[in-house]
């Protein structure tokens, strides 16, 4: 069983690991990858220098809407990044929000949103579209061999 379903994520998982990439002060940009996706490190070195002193808070992914009856406060119709890669900047951790509250289990990815949302305001968000064609989950294939990125079959 994978370490991220046996966790609390509204009281460990993503508190925690907005609360730590709070302490890295002189970090401009932190990339969350699922550990079965790959990112082409040109890509992200492209990303780093394009938005190098960016002034607004950055949030780079294959962004999705949440919908979210229950919690409309902090979840519903909020936007948040496709879990297999997403890259923001310093600008956006210094707003997270890492009291956000919400009711039920949820996706470690949308809580984050919620974090960004309810702390930063969507309007105040870049939302970047990411390059899928450097960006790689579950699987690698280049030119005849094929690379099975999924350790955990029902991954």
């Amino acid at each position: 069983m994978q370490f991220y379903r046996n966790m609390w994520i509204r009281d460990y998982l993503y508190p925690c690991f907005a609360r730590a990439v709070k302490n890295f002060k002189t970090k401009e940009y932190f990339i969350k990858l699922d550990d079965d996706a790959l990112v082409d490190k040109d890509y992200i070195i492209d990303l780093v220098k394009k938005l190098s002193g960016y002034k607004r808070p950055a949030y780079i992914s294959d962004h999705r809407i949440f919908r979210d009856p229950w919690n409309p406060q902090s979840l519903d119709r909020v936007p948040y990044g496709n879990g297999k890669f997403y890259m923001f900047n310093r600008q956006l951790v210094k707003c997270l929000n890492t009291s956000m509250t919400y009711i039920g289990p949820r996706n470690e990815d949308a809580v984050f949103g919620g974090m960004v949302s309810t702390g930063c305001g969507t309007s105040n968000v870049a939302y970047i579209r990411e390059n899928d064609a450097w960006i790689w989950h579950k699987g690698y294939t280049s030119k005849n061999k094929h690379n099975d990125l999924a350790f955990i079959k029902n991954h």
